[in-house]
């Protein structure tokens, strides 16, 4: 096994336990309601809490790397991860709950931008769509998992294993990244940390971060909507000051670049409101259309099918074809599904169902797995940390953004009467309607110059 393998087995090991402890929290939640008894709006603090920290820390990752050095950050990042995890199983209350998941999100949030910086550094730009097409595979396989083992644990032993069972695997990585990964050259002339950077970019992504969530709650709505513009605010004035500075805490000039801005704006149209017409699409098959949940939750069986296939597809043909034609074509197959979800409500309607959840897995994952092999391509290696931990927070923010925007919109449909069953079919409609967006940024990229670059690499 080459070097370069050992270490993308740490990474993708290191992705798949970040994002299994993102998504196998939810089964857990009738058995902590009930030991704690606790409402559900303070049991979504279990998952935001994780996601707030994890989301908080992935700006500092490229300070602390040069300062400490990447192997021994991310050997850090795990052991706070181990630390935090057992707090979270061995909680006496929601509160120290909270706070743990919070602590396990710090350690987590370092992993994929830690990871995902030596790994990428190892391999050229013509074989990133290969590598890229592993690391979606994780990205698949984590939400398809995750609430099925979650849920037999939860039958078979406790909630508390949900939080725990990550443990042993979190160790083997910790023992394989001590043994595998080499010390890296840390830099002599360090840079001092940007102080007002990361009090002012913490405290934008924070107020951003509680106003989505608070926004998708109606007796929160006003607060939420405060905190965002607020939030709003205090980022931009952060992008203002970070552009001026010679040495920000993150390089936000790497933005300019047009194939990680088209990727971010990519990620953001199409996996990130799917999140939010995932959420809405189960509401409405399951209370509109009387679907049992077994049947509801078999829908993303397809999903997954058709995503394994897109990703496949991307590592062999992303080299010859370039990125622009894989997006477009991403772009209206995941619009033509989330737009046959309006043509529902009758007989057929399972046989819909299946083909627009067959046809969204295929268009999304054909995005958001040609964005990952396209964000980097032009970025040097000096900067891949940088570049990782601003891709990376955009990546969090979509998931966010997406179920805010869909709710948002569903709760304004509704709010001019229309029949339910109606309200739902616009929201799907106008949400599939949103592609024309990055589709129209896809032709910002010069797609020859990229097939071009890959192909000069490959000699």
């Amino acid at each position: 096994m080459t070097y370069r393998v050992r270490v993308g087995c740490v990474y993708l090991l290191g992705f798949f336990i970040d994002l299994v402890n993102m998504f196998i929290a939810n089964v857990a939640y009738p058995e902590i309601s009930r030991e704690f008894d606790s409402p559900v709006n303070q049991l979504a603090w279990i998952s935001n809490s994780y996601i707030l920290a994890l989301t908080l820390v992935i700006p500092l990752s490229s300070w602390l790397s040069k300062r400490i050095g990447i192997k021994r950050l991310f050997m850090a990042s795990l052991m706070i991860f181990i630390i935090g995890s057992c707090g979270v199983g061995l909680s006496s209350s929601l509160s120290q709950l909270i706070t743990w998941r919070g602590l396990q999100g710090i350690g987590g949030g370092l992993l994929i931008p830690l990871g995902q910086t030596m790994t990428y550094a190892l391999y050229k730009s013509h074989e990133r769509a290969r590598l890229s097409s592993a690391v979606m595979l994780v990205a698949l396989l984590a939400p398809a998992l995750s609430p099925a083992i979650g849920g037999i644990l939860v039958e078979s032993i406790s909630w508390r294993w949900v939080f725990l069972a990550s443990v042993p695997l979190s160790v083997i990585t910790l023992i394989l990244a001590a043994c595998w990964l080499k010390p890296d050259q840390q830099s002599e002339n360090h840079e001092s940390l940007d102080a007002v950077g990361l009090i002012g970019g913490c405290t934008g992504l924070t107020l951003i971060l509680l106003g989505l969530s608070y926004l998708g709650e109606s007796q929160h709505f006003h607060q939420g909507g405060l905190m965002l513009l607020i939030g709003s605010i205090i980022m931009g004035g952060y992008v203002w000051n970070a552009m001026k500075k010679t040495n920000p805490l993150l390089n936000l000039r790497l933005m300019k670049d047009p194939l990680l801005l088209t990727a971010m704006l990519i990620y953001q149209f199409i996996p990130g409101l799917f999140m939010g017409v995932s959420m809405i699409a189960m509401l409405y098959l399951q209370n509109q259309l009387g679907m049992n949940a077994s049947l509801v939750g078999a829908m993303m069986l397809p999903w997954s099918l058709a995503s394994f296939a897109a990703i496949t597809l991307t590592g062999k043909s992303f080299n010859t074809l370039g990125p622009r034609p894989l997006f477009i074509t991403g772009c209206l197959v995941q619009a033509t599904g989330i737009g046959l979800m309006a043509m529902t409500g009758h007989g057929a309607a399972v046989v819909i169902c299946i083909l627009a959840f067959t046809l969204m897995g295929f268009g999304g994952s054909l995005c958001s797995s040609t964005a990952q092999s396209t964000a980097f391509i032009q970025i040097a290696d000096d900067d891949l940390a940088d570049a990782s931990a601003i891709w990376n927070i955009n990546r969090q923010l979509s998931f966010c953004l997406g179920i805010t925007l869909v709710s948002l919109l569903f709760n304004i449909i509704t709010d001019f009467t229309l029949p339910l069953g109606q309200a739902y079919h616009l929201c799907f409609i106008l949400v599939a309607c949103s592609a024309v967006i990055p589709i129209a940024c896809c032709f910002r990229i010069a797609n020859h110059d990229v097939i071009f670059t890959l192909k000069q690499e490959q000699k």
